[in-house]
């Protein structure tokens, strides 16, 4: 019998808009939206691409806590950024925070959906 799917929500009003969850728990999987580098808390955007990776990788890491999953059970990321030469600058932030877990990655380099966004990342998490 199949387990249950289980929505995580961060609490953006985003979610509702565009119909779509945080994380989405199917089994053993934990798949995590594109999350960009808002600050869920006070609904601000920082402004450099250091600051806006961390909030997107402090949002993801939430959302694999309440879905039961970690950083350490991240097995694929993908990156999308709105310059190349951004990925020199978050590069090192990635390596402090998947250095030793050494997931599967693509980074992509494409316009996101608002100006101010630098950064979008998504990941896929297993327990197995």
């Amino acid at each position: 019998m199949a387990s249950p799917r289980r929505r995580i929500s961060s609490g953006s009003p985003f979610e509702k808009t565009a119909g779509y969850s945080r994380a989405v728990v199917q089994g053993d999987w934990c798949f995590v939206s594109g999350t960009t580098g808002y600050d869920y808390r006070t609904m601000t955007m920082p402004e450099t691409v250091e600051e806006q990776t961390r909030n997107c990788l402090k949002t993801i890491a939430a959302a694999l806590a309440d879905a039961g999953f970690s950083l350490n059970d991240v097995v694929r990321n993908h990156y999308y950024v709105t310059d190349a030469a951004f990925a020199d600058r978050v590069f090192p932030i990635l390596g402090e925070t998947f250095g030793d877990i050494r997931p599967a990655a693509t980074m992509v380099v494409c316009d996101l959906i608002r100006a101010e966004m630098l950064i979008e990342i998504e990941v896929t998490a297993f327990k197995g």
